[in-house]
Parts: structure tokens; sequence; C-alpha cells
């Protein structure tokens, strides 16, 4: 299993990138979320320039955020600073457009942006569409300002089958946000292969799957739930409460529990599920460090489904497991100390 970091995109970004490259870590990722964090494509210009091995990626854009050749620009500037070592992730962007109080991309849309990528990326000419207008576009002066020579690797986020068919027929790999159920990244595979099926892959492609958690290894004699596993995982706890307050539909699938955390979180924030105002009050700091007062909701029930928390056989056997179902990257979000959970867990995945 190999391993990597995303992180938040913020000043000083660039000297947890070359922590990451001296730990022993194969990429670092910043995330596209316009409205909380700051901007992927200058953090990742910066690490770019710090850093000589470690892959760089963004997890992820998405078509309801930027056009296809603003995004491919950025991607190919990137590429030529480091040249090869590019990670394009793309989704529907369900987080950061909700944290406009929008609502994500199709899939259809997702399709489209991510084959214009691609296309434009290698220095091809894609279709591009402003209403009724369509107009052939490349790069042009390609060369000179930007890199469609080295290969860029594309992955597409995926929670179920409809995502991951899109990366099956874009010869893309996966990427998700809190999946750690083996049996639900063989449903990706399946979903993903079906619809690879008589499909020519991008030249230079990678159909490489990762997944998105939080990690902490318990102290000796240290409980589970104990108020450093929960500052540790809480961002990823949080995330799913928050998504599920801004979306009665997504609280009604949880259990009675979670669903009455959800219901002191919206409390908590001084809004409703149905406010039209709720997304201002609901995302603030999203997935950063929580607050110890929210501790409370951070269920152990959530922990165990969306992160990684254990003794150092437990977190083997669950890493162990995701990589039988197909997972090739864990990447950990660390919010506390992250030099030191970096180097635990290129220790844990080495």
């Amino acid at each position: 299993m190999r391993a990597g970091v995303v992180v938040a995109a913020h000043p000083g970004v660039e000297d947890l990138a070359v922590r990451a490259e001296e730990s022993g870590l194969r990429s670092f990722w910043v995330y596209d979320t316009p409205m909380v964090h700051g901007d992927p494509f200058v953090a990742l210009s910066l690490c770019a320039k710090a850093t000589r091995r470690i892959k760089l990626g963004i997890g992820v854009t998405s078509p309801a955020l930027r056009s296809a050749p603003a995004a491919a620009s950025g991607f190919a500037s990137l590429n030529a600073l480091a040249p090869g070592r590019i990670i394009c992730g793309v989704g529907t962007g369900n987080t950061a457009r909700r944290t406009l109080g929008m609502q994500p991309a199709t899939a259809a849309a997702l399709e489209d942006f991510t084959a214009a990528l691609q296309d434009l990326c290698a220095g091809r000419p894609t279709e591009y569409r402003e209403g009724d207008r369509v107009r052939d576009v490349r790069f042009l002066h390609a060369g000179a300002h930007v890199n469609t020579s080295d290969p860029i690797e594309f992955v597409v986020a995926a929670l179920g089958p409809r995502a991951a068919a899109v990366a099956g027929r874009r010869g893309a790999g996966l990427i998700s946000f809190g999946l750690l159920d083996p049996t639900a990244w063989h449903a990706l595979h399946d979903a993903r292969r079906q619809a690879a099926h008589g499909t020519a892959p991008d030249p230079g492609s990678s159909a490489a799957s990762y997944v998105v958690t939080a990690l902490h290894l318990l102290r000796d004699d240290e409980d589970a739930d104990s108020d450093a596993a929960r500052d540790a995982t809480g961002h990823l706890v949080l995330s799913l409460l928050d998504f599920a307050a801004d979306n009665p539909a997504v609280a009604g699938q949880l259990g009675p529990d979670e669903r009455e955390a959800v219901r002191r979180l919206l409390d908590r924030r001084g809004t409703t599920a149905t406010a039209p105002d709720r997304y201002t009050r609901l995302y603030p700091d999203y997935l950063g460090r929580i607050a110890p007062q929210d501790r409370d909701l951070v269920l152990p029930s959530l922990m165990n489904s969306l992160a990684l928390v254990g003794t150092r056989d437990d977190l083997r056997t669950r890493v162990t497991a995701l990589e039988r179902a197909g997972v090739d990257e864990l990447l950990i979000q660390p919010v506390i100390d992250p030099p030191t959970e970096m180097a635990r867990l290129a220790e844990l995945v080495g």
C-alpha cells in the first residue's frame, strides 16, 4: 500500500510537502473548496518548486467550479513546474458547491469535463460549449507556457457506481473520501471495470485507487473514543454531519444516534435543515481541527466507519483489507501534528 497526505491549501503548505517527501510519502494533495480554503493551484505551484519527487494532486476540482479551458491551463501549468508529477482529481463538486449553497454537477457534466481536460492536457483539441455556441479549442502556445508532453494522472471522485463508471469510460482512477468498507470498494471497481469494457485507455493514463481518511494510533491503554482520537478524526466525522445537516435525505439514512448528532449540530450552529443560508453556518472551518465543545458529536460509530483508529496491528489489518479490495494508496488529512502523523503513516504502510 502506498501512502500520501491531503491538506487544505494555505500559506506555508509547501513546507508540509517537503516534509511529506522526506517521510517517503508518494503523493501530496490539496482540496479545491474556494470559499473555505486557499487556491489549490497557487498552493501546488509553491509545492512544485519546493519538491523534487513527490506527486502533487488536486482533490478534487469540478465543472461546477471551473471551465475546462481554465482548469486545463492550471494543470498544464503545474505540469510545466513539476513534469509528470501532477494528479488531476475531478468530481461533481459535492462539498465545494454546497459551501456556496449550490448543487453539485451532474455525472454527465463530470464526464464531459473529464474528457475535455484529458484532451487539452495531452495537447489535443476539444469541443468547448457555452450555451448554444460550440467551438474547438486547444492550447495555442503549449510549448512556451504549459506542458502537454508529460502525462497527467486523472482520478474521479466516487462514492457510487455512476461516478465510478465515468472513471471507467475515461480510463481514469478513483478517489473516495472516508470509504473504508472493502465491500464498497469491490463494488466501485466492478462498476469501473464494466464501464471500461471495450474502451481504449488514454495514453499514459493510470487507474490507481485512493482513499482519503484520518489516522490515529492508540497509545497503551488509550480508549478508542478518547479526546485525542476524537480530535484526530473529528474533522471527517463533522464533515459527514455537516453534509447530513445540509441534506435531510442523507440524514434520514443515518441511525438514531447519528440523526440526534445532526440535530444537535444544527441547534449548535443556530440554523435548520431548511434555512436557505444554512451553508454559511455549517461550513466555516470545514475540515479543520474541531473545537473541544464539539467532541461529543464525534460518535464512535462514525469514527470507526470514516477513519482508522486502533493499535498498530488493528490498523495494519484494516489497511491490508483495503489493499486486497484494490485500494492502491492511503491518503490521510492530518490536523493535530502533521509531521508526526505523516511519519506514522509512512511507518504503518512501509
